[in-house]
């Protein structure tokens, strides 16, 4: 999958050129532990090459199930996201890496000169990702109500009062440890 995803820049004429992908959880997959379940991510890709000039447009849209981090079971969220940016050959200039490049809003990607393929799955890993939250967690009331009531201490209630069955209990074999 990730092969596919290349784009020869050398061969590129002079105006612009469109590529489209869809990209699955096997292509995240390989990038190892992700902690994305399943995938469903579009990524249209353009490509406008005017002189010396190199300029792409990568939007990704689609929905990536992850795990939720309050219940664990599976959460569809959404991913939308534009990613501009200019490609130049050569070295990355040492002096003023924190500042954008001369283009303004684009991040400016830097390639060997002897370099002729531009490698998109990178990139689209690295975006689809970034488009995530930081919490990841199910909307108030959607998350599984067992999960919750362990959470909130109320399963845990119930075991004390000797009211859930003592099979369930993993931990009713210790009982009696300390007597």
């Amino acid at each position: 999958m990730i092969e596919e995803l290349k784009i020869p820049l050398n061969g590129l004429n002079a105006g612009k050129k469109q590529y489209s992908w869809h990209v699955g959880k096997e292509f995240f997959a390989e990038f190892g532990d992700t902690g994305v379940l399943d995938a469903d991510v579009r990524a249209d890709v353009t490509i406008e090459k005017s002189g010396s000039y190199t300029g792409l447009d990568c939007q990704l849209e689609g929905t990536l199930t992850v795990p939720c981090d309050r219940c664990l079971e599976d959460l569809v969220l959404p991913v939308s996201e534009l990613v501009r940016m200019s490609v130049k050959f050569g070295p990355e200039p040492v002096e003023n890496q924190a500042a954008l490049g001369e283009e303004g809003e684009r991040e400016t990607i830097y390639l060997p000169e002897d370099e002729a393929v531009l490698d998109m799955a990178q990139i689209i890993y690295d975006y689809s990702m970034l488009a995530l939250p930081l919490q990841r967690v199910h909307a108030e009331g959607e998350c599984n109500p067992d999960t919750v009531r362990w959470l909130s201490g109320e399963a845990d209630a119930v075991g004390q009062a000797g009211t859930a069955e003592e099979g369930n209990n993993p931990f009713a074999a210790l009982k009696g440890l300390f007597d």
